[in-house]
């Protein structure tokens, strides 16, 4: 089965460390707001807001994701240019009531309780990391299946709250957009081929009870290589040899910098990333994917955050990734 999957991450420059304090108020009333949830995309970082609406979260230049703001009833707020505030005053606009409980119990062919069935596959993945974690509110999931498209959608006016069991963590992830496309699909015979996999939306970390185990350590470390994330750093540094990465083309080895070429981008600290044609990725000498890339170059950082990632695809190994074996992007640092 080939699938392709890619994300959506948004890079601010680099600079140095900072502090950002804030407040933030309901806009219709200019009353503060307590508890509001304040942090970095898709890293363990982040604070809630006390009961004079304030906050205050620190980052480092490891930091490179986008600041979320987010409160149930409001709309959410995404902010990429933190790095040139101190101070910043949040106004929350109530969120307009969602059109999406209209197709809760909409005839689309498939049950609710088959259509989980397919969104916990290709969203929290079946490696043994994506069957280790739970949604615990999967009632706020709205679910639509497209019959003519072979399509699943998916979609929640709330966070969804997953606990990954076996690495010890619990993900708040805010749907943005999701959707599964299947090459073939026979729904009596409940026989779906998949095609592509395109997800995006903000997330944050938390450690769960005894986070800091060995065991636990160790199967963050294990699901970290090899990953995507640990692909792009190897990539920025110039060491994917020294990572166990060899690149194949045409079923051919090659010098991936013959294929990669790698220039700095002026002015900042991130790299600029040209592909030459569509190459094989090894990684260990046994997990094999493809990377193609339909952009004529693409950027990354140090910390393996990249863009254009709409342009940039994997193909197995890689492209299985799911919710359930990734890890936050300041892992590690």
């Amino acid at each position: 089965m080939t699938s392709k999957l890619w994300f959506f991450l948004m890079l601010p420059l680099v600079c140095l460390s900072q502090t950002l304090t804030g407040t933030i108020v309901d806009a219709t009333t200019n009353e503060p707001l307590e508890t509001v949830a304040v942090y970095f995309d898709n890293t363990t970082i982040g604070t809630t807001t006390d009961h004079e609406g304030k906050f205050s979260i620190s980052y480092s230049d490891a930091i490179q994701s986008t600041l979320v703001i987010s409160y149930l009833g409001f709309e959410k707020v995404l902010i990429k240019d933190y790095r040139t505030k101190k101070n910043i005053t949040i106004k929350l606009k109530p969120s307009d009531v969602s059109l999406d409980e209209v197709f809760i119990d909409f005839d689309d062919g498939l049950t609710r309780k088959q259509k989980l069935r397919l969104f916990r596959k290709e969203f929290l993945g079946t490696s043994k990391y994506g069957k280790s974690c739970k949604i615990l509110n999967e009632d706020d999931l709205v679910l639509r299946y497209d019959k003519e498209r072979k399509t699943l959608y998916a979609s929640a006016d709330v966070s969804i709250i997953i606990t990954n069991k076996a690495l010890k963590y619990e993900i708040s992830y805010d749907i943005i957009d999701f959707e599964v496309n299947y090459r073939y699909a026979n729904i009596d015979a409940q026989d779906f081929v998949l095609n592509k996999v395109a997800y995006a939306g903000t997330s944050y970390y938390k450690d769960l009870e005894k986070a800091d185990k060995k065991s636990i350590l160790c199967k963050r470390e294990k699901v970290y290589k090899g990953s995507v994330q640990h692909f792009m750093r190897a990539l920025y540094n110039k060491n994917l040899k020294a990572e166990g990465y060899e690149i194949f083309y045409k079923s051919f080895k090659v010098n991936e910098y013959a294929y990669f070429k790698i220039r700095d981008k002026e002015d900042t600290s991130f790299k600029e990333v040209s592909l030459k044609h569509k190459v094989s990725i090894l990684y260990d000498e046994k997990y094999q994917s493809d990377i193609d890339v339909y952009v004529d170059s693409f950027l990354v950082d140090a910390y393996g955050n990249y863009s254009t990632i709409k342009g940039v695809y994997f193909n197995g190994a890689m492209g299985n990734q799911r919710v359930g074996d990734m890890l936050p992007l300041d892992y590690g640092l």
